[in-house]
């Protein structure tokens, strides 16, 4: 399957799932960096389509992604949004960031905080715009933590 048809498949693939749950609802899709970015307009389902700290969204990623590696894909690595819930949530944690990052700064205190995944990929990606301060990761699975501290100069 070359990148055209991993992109229609998925689009199509998700929008199948979504109709289990009632909804008749065209699904878009773009790739950014070998992503397919796949996003779900709003609708009265946001909150069962969302799940409890976007769990369900994170299922729907890992099924369609394993779909297409099964159906060997070109592209398998799936991004799912509904109603914007990841660029609203990015851009709160961004805020947050840049928050804790002042903190440290003004402090000279280092910053510990328990992120998931996609959290702390944005933590790091903001950190990286200031000189004096550094970031990483620590620990395994659900116990990784984000460290945000000054460097030494």
């Amino acid at each position: 399957m070359n990148k055209e048809e991993s992109i229609k498949f998925a689009q199509k693939y998700l929008e199948d799932i979504l109709s289990f749950f009632g909804a008749n609802i065209n699904v878009s899709s773009s790739y950014d960096d070998d992503v397919i970015e796949l996003s779900v307009p709003s609708s009265s389902l946001n909150s069962i389509l969302i799940g409890r700290n976007a769990e369900t969204m994170r299922s729907f990623q890992y099924l369609i992604s394993t779909v297409l590696r099964n159906n060997n894909a070109e592209m398998t690595r799936v991004n799912v949004d509904v109603a914007d819930y990841k660029r609203q949530r990015a851009e709160r944690v961004t805020k947050q960031a840049r928050e804790w990052i002042e903190k440290v700064r003004h402090t000279g205190n280092t910053y510990i905080g328990s992120l998931n995944a996609a959290d702390r990929r944005i933590v790091h990606k903001v950190a990286s715009e200031y000189s004096d301060i550094s970031t990483h990761s620590e620990g395994e699975g659900k116990d990784r933590k984000i460290i945000i501290a000054q460097t030494s100069s």
